[in-house]
């Protein structure tokens, strides 16, 4: 398939406020990260020797601005990422609990990366990307949902894998029945999921990983199923296969912002090399091990975008 880009993704681009120390005075301070789930998967992709592009918008502000140029000195193809006159940058306020856990305040009533269009969606990115890659927080409001669905309808017609992490983030649902119904859709659709430990528990009801990706299995009928579980570590379920390798537990371990993004990108980097149709038990578990290595470094550094690990840095981890 002889296609300009390896992997295409739509979705939101955004600021992550994440703490870093406290100033002088005894208050916060915050760092701001570039961040949005899409974006990390293409960095980390960009860092592993792929060509990518993004798809989406921002405002037209200093964080847009800020935006543009890091995913652009990411080496990401940013001519599909669209800039919104009236409509503000989303930023998102990243605490860190002390047990590592994250919790999130958003700024996004709307914020521009809700605002891109069906018709303003890059057909020609798109049809010329091996694989497309989404989540579901681009599917939280319109007009942005009709894009999102559009432009995988565009990515199905032109024979790309399709690649789904559903990353629900609760506070930008207004209601988790909608939330529901938005990633059936994705999981209707896709041919490879990543998903995570709380976020398969949540869809299916079933409190065993296990028997709630069957549940999928049966349902959807998706190739392959990426399950991350933190620092239990990950699982591929592919046909009647089940690879499962632990988590390469790090001691400066610092946030956890990225690390799922990191792990999926990984994973797609091996389907690119690999194809998706007759995967061994062997590249499973390579593939699994690569992209855990890879996911346990980017836990020490502060946001993702921007530090990515490189393919020396993982592999002098393995």
């Amino acid at each position: 398939m002889n296609k300009q880009y390896d992997v295409a993704a739509l979705g939101e681009l955004l600021i992550d406020f994440t703490e870093n120390g406290t100033s002088g005075q005894g208050n916060p301070v915050y760092e701001a990260n570039p961040g949005g789930a899409p974006c990390n998967v293409l960095s980390m992709l960009n860092k592993l020797g792929h060509r990518t592009a993004f798809l989406g918008k921002v405002g037209n502000d200093i964080f847009g601005r800020q935006l543009r140029a890091a995913v652009e000195s990411a080496g990401i193809d940013v001519s599909g990422l669209l800039t919104d006159e009236d409509v503000r940058t989303t930023l998102a306020f990243v605490e860190t609990k002390p047990d590592g856990d994250r919790d999130f305040s958003f700024y996004r009533n709307p914020g521009a990366d809700m605002m891109l269009r069906e018709d303003e969606v890059r057909h020609d990115i798109i049809a010329d990307a091996k694989i497309f890659h989404f989540g579901t927080l681009s599917m939280t409001n319109e007009p942005v949902r009709s894009a999102t669905r559009h432009a995988i309808k565009v990515a199905k017609e032109n024979g790309a894998i399709l690649s789904f992490d559903p990353n629900i983030r609760e506070p930008l649902w207004k209601d988790m029945e909608d939330a529901r119904t938005q990633m059936a859709y994705g999981l209707s659709v896709c041919d490879i999921l990543k998903i995570s430990d709380n976020e398969i528990q949540w869809f299916s009801g079933k409190e065993d990983y296990t028997e709630g990706i069957h549940m999928l299995q049966q349902t959807y009928q998706i190739p392959l199923i990426l399950l991350s579980m933190g620092k239990d570590g990950s699982r591929a379920y592919y046909k009647d296969m089940l690879v499962e390798v632990p988590a390469f537990l790090q001691k400066n371990t610092i946030e956890t912002t990225g690390a799922g993004d990191t792990f999926g990108a990984c994973c797609l980097h091996h389907i690119l090399k690999y194809g998706l149709d007759n995967l061994t038990k062997q590249q499973l578990k390579e593939m699994l091990t690569f992209a855990n290595a890879a996911a346990s470094i980017i836990t020490t550094r502060k946001g993702a975008l921007r530090v990515m690990p490189s393919l020396e840095e993982i592999q002098r981890l393995l």
